[in-house]
């Protein structure tokens, strides 16, 4: 591994006048000689848009692919987990902020080549760009996605699908799963708490449905903010009208933190309910995460008998089953 001395080029942008229009996401930040975008990663240097965090991972781990959560996609694998620094969005309440909030450029140069022989032999069934927000460093992720498919390792992004629709087509295409974050079913709410809009994220949702890479969804309930009912009746009925009943969706308890560190954190109650009105509303796979004590097996929705048993990250595929079900996505 090798130190690099030069941001490499950025895709996804174009001139406007002497200054660079980044066509990366919704933001769409206008950047004069010298300037960063509001994620930190992309900066106009010599006149052209540059990745400061192209080959400069922070995070990189072996992961259960449950951590990121993705409980229907390769289940009981392990993936190669990867992450870098900064974050288009700016939630109060992030719950990673040390790396969505964090710029810099410290860490140690790692090739796209040698990152998918680190998931190699370290035996992970995929990659998974965690951590931080994948899209921001759109171009890494792209050159390991090409090694990674010549390697028939498939590729997945946890995301706020927070991308423009002009760059969603190349970023998201070569992927095979997906779990985003619709961090609440408010134009309002992502505009205050996050500094985005709710509409790209729900395109993006859609967008992935429609192309047939496997899709879960996250949704971190935070009290008094995204977690009344109407709410929530809202966000799971759009998500069984528009993604289908067999949509996993994951509710996460919130903890204080960040900017919100004097926020109550989600109680049992509160996530008790949310899944309660999440079934009502159609869901077949709900599942509660940052909370111990929850039932989060999968269960075949016509016998009820447990097709993936889960204690903490220790998985078991019962797969005498005798029902198909097509929505686990197994090993071939």
């Amino acid at each position: 591994m090798n130190n690099q001395s030069l941001y490499p080029e950025a895709r996804f942008w174009k001139r406007k006048g002497e200054s660079i229009l980044c066509e990366l996401c919704p933001h769409a930040c206008i950047l004069h000689e010298g300037q960063s975008g509001l994620c930190g990663s992309r900066i106009h240097e010599a006149g052209k848009l540059r990745s400061t965090v192209y080959g400069y991972p922070s995070a990189l781990q072996s992961d259960p692919i449950e951590k990121k959560p993705l409980f229907h996609f390769l289940p009981g694998t392990r993936t190669f987990s990867i992450g870098t620094q900064g974050c288009n969005l700016s939630c109060k309440f992030c719950q990673n902020w040390h790396l969505s909030a964090q710029h810099g450029r410290e860490h140690e140069y790692v090739s796209p080549k040698e990152l998918v022989l680190a998931a190699k032999n370290n035996r992970c069934k995929s990659i998974a760009f965690t951590y931080n927000e994948p899209i921001i460093f759109a171009e890494y992720a792209l050159d390991i996605i090409d090694l990674a498919e010549q390697e028939k390792i498939p590729c997945i992004f946890v995301t706020n699908g927070y991308v423009s629709e002009l760059a969603r087509e190349t970023v998201f295409s070569g992927l095979r799963a997906v779990n985003i974050d619709l961090k609440a079913f408010s134009d309002t709410i992502y505009r205050h708490y996050t500094g985005g809009s709710l509409r790209p994220v729900l395109d993006t949702i859609l967008w992935c449905v429609n192309k047939g890479i496997h899709t879960e969804i996250t949704t971190l309930l935070i009290p008094g903010v995204n977690d009344d009912d109407l709410s929530l009746e809202k966000s799971t009925q759009w998500i069984v009208k528009n993604c289908g009943e067999d949509t996993p969706l994951h509710l996460t308890a919130f903890h204080p933190d960040y900017m919100m560190t004097d926020h109550p954190g989600t109680s049992r109650q509160s996530l008790e309910r949310a899944r309660k009105i999440a079934t009502a509303s159609g869901l077949r796979y709900v599942y509660v995460g940052n909370y111990p004590g929850f039932d989060n097996n999968t269960y075949c929705p016509q016998c009820g008998e447990i097709v993936i048993e889960r204690k903490g990250y220790q998985v078991t595929l019962h797969k005498e089953h005798q029902h198909s079900l097509p929505i686990i996505r197994r090993l071939p």
